[in-house]
């Protein structure tokens, strides 16, 4: 099964499953992204936006899944080149509420990429290079849920697939963001 298609299942998957929880969730959220490229000594991070829409909800009081559309900046520069890579990603989030808002956040992120600006230049040559139209990830975080629909989310994204076609390196992202839920 390709990676569209399991990106696709798991968005209906997580619609069906919010439908049925405890009370539905809808909003947008936005932020900022601290990016870099591990397994990769000279690379140095890139500062980039997140921005989207979540939808989820609580199976109970402590326990609640959370599906995101998100356009994300990621990447990392060098001395020879860059990688400016944005992405739209889909995490699905399991959230587990320690107390009243406060929850631990851990799932797995799909994402496909939309824009990849990946060159070296060395002298007067610039070379191209390939990265792969998908990336698997793993999502832990902490998040609040303020009065009136305000939260606020700081997460780790670490890489579980190479993001260059040939060679290793992953995606390693800290987000910090802001949201509004509609509901």
């Amino acid at each position: 099964m390709n990676m569209k298609k399991l990106i696709v299942l798991a968005v209906i998957a997580l619609f069906g499953t919010s439908v049925q929880a405890q009370g539905l969730d809808l909003g947008i959220k936005a932020g900022v992204n601290f990016a870099n490229i591990t397994d990769a000594s000279e690379f140095s991070g890139r500062t980039g936006f997140v921005a989207g829409v979540f939808l989820g909800g609580k199976f109970n009081d402590n326990i609640g899944i959370q599906g995101e559309l998100l356009y994300s900046q990621q990447g990392a520069e060098f001395e020879l080149g860059e990688f400016n890579l944005d992405y739209v990603n889909v995490p699905i989030i399991l959230k587990y509420f320690v107390s009243q808002g406060l929850n631990i956040q851990l799932g797995p992120q799909f994402g496909v990429i939309v824009n990849d600006d990946t060159q070296t230049v060395i002298g007067e040559v610039i070379n191209d290079i390939a990265t792969k139209d998908f990336d698997v990830s793993a999502v832990v975080g902490l998040g609040y849920d303020l009065p009136l629909g305000l939260r606020v989310d700081g997460r780790y994204q670490f890489g579980l697939s190479d993001v260059p076609e040939s060679g290793e390196g992953k995606n390693s992202v800290v987000t910090l963001s802001i949201g509004y839920s509609f509901l």
